[in-house]
């Protein structure tokens, strides 16, 4: 009898979930071969054929949607099993940070040299990505979110709200309002802040609409428009200047959160610790 491989059980999950080759292998960041490969050894382990391959994708024979649940729960007992050891760790190893990408990049990584300093043993991954990393599945250790999570098994901090202000360059300041030109996001992206300034004037007319908020940032140094950004973004930024609006856009909450079983590892409890020190020091940038 051949030995069952995690490895294998991994990634037949994951091909479980995605439902094609292609889109499994983006998320296991492998060549879709090495999917294939996985899902092959585990049916000849197993002895089962776990999926029909079809044209529009991989779909799993019934047999396999049944050990897929035993699979999931394996999946958990491994997780637990990893979150358990991380208890146990010293001030040493790899912790992943989940963050907003804007964050991440203009408030974060600018500030971690004196963490660098404080942990040399620590290894920071730090992630920009606006979806919702899965903690349970340890797709991080640590996630700044926008949004307060729902699960039991994860906890989570509220470190501060993040403002929100309109800015341009100050020769937009002497031009009437019924003048202004603005600098928003596309038709695709959902935001509370995008139907604030929607709803701030009459059909505002829009010089530029982008899905990037660093595009926004520039567009409105180059003088192109107004553009709604987050405060912290542009506390430095002495090229644009706010501007006064009747209503106060809507703040975002950002919390920190974690899964419950790896709060108390000492390395990712040290990161937690300096993250929350950091953000609430500069709580005048937020």
């Amino acid at each position: 009898m051949n030995t069952l491989q995690w490895d294998d059980v991994r990634y037949f999950l994951t091909l479980s979930r995605e439902g094609s080759l292609s889109a499994s292998a983006r998320v296991l960041k492998v060549e879709h071969s090495t999917v294939a490969r996985h899902v092959d050894n585990l049916e000849k382990t197993l002895r089962v054929k776990l999926f029909d391959r079809l044209a529009r994708g991989w779909v799993l024979t019934k047999e396999g949607a049944e050990l897929s649940k035993q699979a999931e729960l394996l999946e958990q007992e491994m997780h637990s099993l990893w979150r358990a050891a991380l208890t146990s760790t010293t001030l040493s190893g790899k912790v992943r940070v989940s963050a907003p990408p804007i964050l991440m990049s203009d408030f974060l990584v600018p500030r971690l040299p004196a963490f660098q300093e404080k942990y040399p043993d620590i290894e920071l991954e730090v992630i920009g990505e606006t979806r919702g990393v899965d903690l349970t599945r340890g797709e991080a250790d640590i996630a700044l979110r926008m949004v307060e999570p729902g699960s039991p098994q994860l906890v989570a901090r509220l470190l501060c709200n993040v403002s929100y202000g309109v800015y341009a360059t100050p020769a937009w300041l002497e031009r009437p309002q019924s003048e202004r030109s603005f600098i928003g996001l596309d038709q695709d992206s959902p935001c509370r802040q995008k139907a604030w300034l929607e709803n701030q004037a009459d059909r505002p007319r829009y010089a530029l609409r982008t899905n990037d908020i660093h595009a926004m940032c520039h567009a409105a140094v180059s003088g192109i428009g107004l553009a709604l950004l987050p405060r912290f973004m542009v506390a430095e930024e002495t090229r644009l200047v706010a501007v006064p609006m009747q209503e106060t856009p809507p703040p975002c909450p950002l919390y920190l959160v974690m899964h419950a079983d790896v709060r108390r590892a000492p390395r990712i409890r040290a990161t937690a610790d300096f993250l929350i020190d950091l953000i609430q020091s500069h709580a005048h940038h937020f």
